[in-house]
């Protein structure tokens, strides 16, 4: 028999070959390994299984619910602003918001989308770093824009975190009108968070910054909703529910007590002009128009101001934001005069008779004091030195009265400190008195100061609200109201008396009469059969030799300013106009813009008078015909 050679491969006794049982030894293992990680894993299952569907089933039923029903807020819209006649001046229109919740937000995505929504990357990661639980979803832009929504839609896979929703931003009047007295709205600030006016919002609500926005945010503004939706696992909407809905509900209407009939008139004639305008019913305080100029867009404001539009703001030396008929505080010139000869009636300083001679200066404690007439005026009384406006009397009835009564009138009528009004921001003024000048400049008044006061010069500062107020209040026998600006029985109410002689008043308000019905200083301004009465005022800036250098510079912003105080009828009067234009020099100058606001006024008066007596008469044609006997159709 013969024997087969031996097998490399397969004889375990070939010399440098592996062993046969080590091999399966190695494969038995590695099986051992497999199904031991089998079983554990398999282990692993089940108890996952059994903590999801028999341990805690309600816990994590509740997360996938919470993962698959989101709730969307639902924006509130802000109350509407009328005017006195139930005309809309604010609303409001529809646009979208755009949302970003930061839940599964990945901070890598915020450059991208800086980016792409035209947004600051610092300001966007600040925002979303302080706006509260990530469960709350935050505000990102408001007023999207078709290049926003194309953005959004196209890149819905890659930040499933956006979402847009609807809203109702505000819708301004343009142009400006009315910027300062309506304001603007913008996203809460983190000081004002801080503060406990604000405690009730949260990061990313939209409050009011300025104005009767501002004034009034609490009862403009609404309450949001909210809305159940089912969302993918990207985010995204798949059906609205109406269960469980809560539905917004909408901030208050606003009636203010401005005319938009005056208010249009008012802006246009201080069109190109920078000063303000101030128009109010001395019998109630309620605030018919007010203009500031130069003005801005508040439309501008919502949502969130473009940086460039901020810049130019704040680099506008005019100061756009400032409200002049509240802010601006500045010497009333001769508008003051009228304070005076009340205040020199009162104390007995003078009569209506008591004559000054006027040959265009006179010489007080010294000093050399130059009327505004340089031949001069002749021997004046009360009437004529208020009619002509004549420097020259009133430097001598001031001397006469000294500053302890002057300061005393002037707070009387209401200089020197706040009147009240509903706005936010305004300014007090500033009367001079030996008490001020000691806290202020720490040294005693000089008695050469009295006569520049006399004549609404030196120290003494006024805002356009407070010079309206004032002589409205001696034009209704000392009686001073609360000027407001939303319609307010419990504001109105608030008044300050003060008992004057009513015979002290007609002789001041008479002067103002002859002051534009008399060929005074404010003749320009008349009315043709309307008792209109008013006082011109031009107020030095500088020192006149300062204003002669600035003037041959060629530069303007030394001028004098331009004033005019003006109402009507003469006796209970119904509006009280006042008029700042900055830099326009004559006071008489001034004077055509309160006039067009007064005539507006009673124009619109009469119309609506003539209105009511037609429609009374066409009603009353209509009964008497009723109540004709006519002949009745015969029956066949």
């Amino acid at each position: 028999m013969i024997v087969p050679p031996a097998d490399r491969n397969t004889d375990p006794n070939f010399p440098g070959q592996p062993q046969l049982h080590d091999d399966t030894r190695f494969a038995a293992g590695k099986i051992a390994i497999f199904q031991y990680a089998t079983v554990i894993i398999f282990l692993f299952l089940i108890s996952g299984f059994w903590r999801l569907q028999i341990q805690s089933p309600e816990i994590y039923a509740e997360k996938a619910e919470q993962n698959r029903i989101k709730s969307r807020p639902l924006l509130a819209p802000r109350g509407r602003i009328l005017d006195r006649d139930g005309r809309v001046i604010v609303a409001n229109h529809v646009s979208s918001t755009l949302l970003l919740t930061r839940e599964n937000m990945k901070p890598e995505d915020l450059k991208p989308i800086a980016e792409g929504l035209d947004l600051n990357l610092p300001d966007l990661q600040a925002k979303a770093a302080r706006g509260g639980p990530k469960y709350r979803a935050i505000r990102l832009k408001e007023e999207l824009s078709p290049a926003d929504l194309a953005f959004v839609n196209s890149h819905r896979d890659v930040f499933p975190e956006l979402d847009i929703i609807s809203s109702q931003p505000r819708l301004y009047p343009q142009d400006g009108m009315m910027a300062h007295v309506i304001g603007y709205t913008g996203e809460v600030t983190q000081a004002e968070l801080d503060s406990t006016d604000f405690a009730k919002y949260k990061q990313g609500d939209i409050v009011g910054q300025f104005g009767i926005e501002r004034q009034y945010n609490d009862a403009l503004t609404g309450t949001d909703g909210q809305q159940r939706v089912e969302v993918d696992n990207r985010g995204q909407v798949r059906e609205e529910f109406k269960d469980g809905t809560i539905p917004a509900v909408a901030g208050k209407d606003l009636q203010l007590t401005i005319d938009l009939d005056l208010q249009a008139v008012a802006e246009i004639a201080m069109d190109g002009k920078n000063g303000a305008v101030v128009a109010l019913d001395p019998r109630n305080g309620e605030i018919l128009a007010m203009v500031s100029r130069p003005t801005f867009d508040p439309n501008k404001f919502v949502g969130h101001i473009k940086a460039s539009d901020w810049n130019a703001i704040n680099a506008n030396p005019d100061h756009p934001l400032m409200n002049r008929a509240i802010q601006a505080q500045f010497a009333p010139g001769s508008t003051f005069k009228p304070v005076v000869a009340l205040a020199a009636l009162e104390t007995g300083t003078i009569d209506e008779n008591t004559p000054v001679h006027c040959p265009g200066y006179v010489v007080l404690y010294g000093h050399t004091y130059h009327c505004w007439e340089k031949k001069g005026h002749g021997t004046v009384s009360l009437h004529n030195g208020i009619v002509h406006s004549c420097d020259v009397y009133f430097y001598t009835v001031g001397s006469r009265m000294g500053i302890d009564d002057l300061a005393l009138y002037a707070k009387m009528v209401g200089f020197g400190q706040p009147t009240g009004v509903d706005l936010p921001g305004e300014v007090s003024g500033g009367v001079p008195s030996p008490e001020e000048v000691l806290h202020t400049y720490h040294r005693k008044w000089y008695a050469g100061e009295t006569p520049s006061v006399a004549i609404g010069q030196g120290d003494l500062k006024v805002t356009p609200i407070q010079l309206a107020r004032a002589i409205g209040g001696i034009a209704m026998g000392g009686v001073w109201h609360v000027p407001h600006l939303v319609k307010n029985d419990a504001i109105a109410a608030k008044t300050t008396i003060w008992p004057v002689d009513p015979k002290h008043v007609q002789d001041v308000v008479d002067g103002m009469w002859g002051c534009i019905n008399e060929a005074g200083t404010g003749a320009q301004s008349v009315i043709p059969g309307l008792d209109f009465c008013g006082k011109t005022g031009s107020a030095q800036l500088a020192s006149v030799d300062v204003a002669k250098a600035a003037a041959a510079n060629h530069e303007t912003g030394l001028k004098d300013n331009a004033w005019f105080v003006g109402f009507a009828p003469r006796r209970n009067p119904e509006i009280v106009v006042v008029a700042l234009f900055e830099h326009g020099v004559h006071g008489n100058l001034a004077g055509p813009i309160v006039r067009d606001v007064v005539k507006a006024y009673f124009d619109k008066k009469t119309r609506i008078q003539t209105w009511l007596q037609q429609k009374t008469a066409v009603t009353a044609g209509l009964a008497k015909v009723s109540t004709l006997d006519l002949p009745q159709p015969a029956h066949n």
